[in-house]
């Protein structure tokens, strides 16, 4: 199914105009705060567990800077210009990127999205003007990216097709920016990395930095444990499509964790700390928590990918407490 919203091009930006507004986006993504997360885990006494909180990127997740990274190396290198269209697989968070700075530097997004997207996500995109295609429910995020690729095949100098999860602008983006921020907010004195695997780009890009500062930064990468899973941005990487800069080698440890764990964490966290996270979010909190539990002591980092609110339609939300 095509686009459910009538777009209409969008009128350039040129000259200083553009270029202000790009050094304007450049200085709002990036330099989020990191959160001590002090009680979740409260018998762990010598154990710190730190979280960026992403959400306050300008599009309300971490996507803001793996998009404005591949958009600005577009730029650079002369694949965007023009009238091209903005063309991509999305599962949400990046798509909503693309699209807000799409609209500021006035280039049209078109976007490939599983048809079960969820509802929030198509409504935000809906108030930026994109348009959408949906892909097959079933095939998942690796459905929108076929889609997407055929769609780019079909008229390749019609668009700009950055390709997210084989663009190395991705991971970069963190490795000079979300990695660099880690090892300064915790004065170097981080010891765990965990993150989820979804782009691969958040892990490979901290974890490369960290590993660079010092070799003895423990890497945990983690996704969900089965193909058929409700962690929105992860990947099941031994039945997905694996992007083509992931190396499965970068990690000292991979975990495994449930939808429902996940689900249970974001509940703590929200009642326990005060904190709205996505899915994700829960996902690699659970992942921290196991790892926190075998070791003396340590300040283990993760990233709080995004916040609870384009979740609030899901149904765990309204289980019993009494079930977490």
């Amino acid at each position: 199914m095509e686009s459910f919203v009538e777009t209409r091009p969008l009128p350039p930006a040129t000259g200083k105009s553009r270029d202000a507004l790009r050094q304007q986006m450049i200085n709002r993504v990036g330099n989020t705060p990191l959160l001590e997360l002090s009680k979740i885990a409260p018998a762990i006494s010598r154990v710190k567990i730190f979280a960026k909180a992403e959400w306050f990127n300008p599009g309300g997740s971490i996507k803001d800077r793996a998009a404005l990274s591949m958009i600005l190396e577009g730029e650079r290198s002369g694949a965007l210009q023009g009238d091209k269209v903005i063309l991509d697989a999305s599962s949400g968070n990046t798509g909503i990127a693309y699209a807000m700075i799409g609209v500021t530097l006035g280039y049209n997004v078109k976007l490939v999205l599983p048809e079960n997207a969820g509802e929030l996500f198509k409504k935000i995109l809906q108030a930026y003007g994109t348009e959408v295609v949906f892909s097959d429910a079933q095939l998942g995020s690796d459905g929108a990216i076929l889609k997407a690729r055929e769609i780019y095949q079909a008229s390749p100098e019609r668009y700009f097709y950055p390709d997210q999860y084989n663009n190395p602008a991705n991971w970069q983006a963190h490795y000079s920016g979300t990695g660099a921020e880690i090892l300064h907010q915790t004065e170097g004195e981080v010891t765990h990395f965990v993150a989820g695997l979804g782009t691969s780009g958040t892990f490979m890009g901290v974890g490369r930095r960290l590993k660079e500062f010092n070799p003895d930064i423990q890497l945990i990468a983690v996704q969900p444990d089965s193909p058929f899973h409700g962690l929105e941005g992860l990947k099941h990487m031994d039945t997905a499509i694996v992007p083509g800069f992931y190396d499965p080698h970068l990690a000292d440890l991979s975990l495994a964790i449930s939808t429902e764990e996940a689900q249970a964490v974001v509940k703590r966290l929200a009642r326990e700390e005060g904190l709205l996270v996505g899915l994700s979010s829960g996902a690699v909190v659970a992942a921290a928590l196991r790892i926190a539990r075998d070791v003396q002591e340590g300040a283990i980092v993760t990233i709080f990918a995004d916040s609870a609110h384009k979740y609030f339609d899901q149904k765990f939300w309204q289980e019993s407490r009494n079930r977490d």
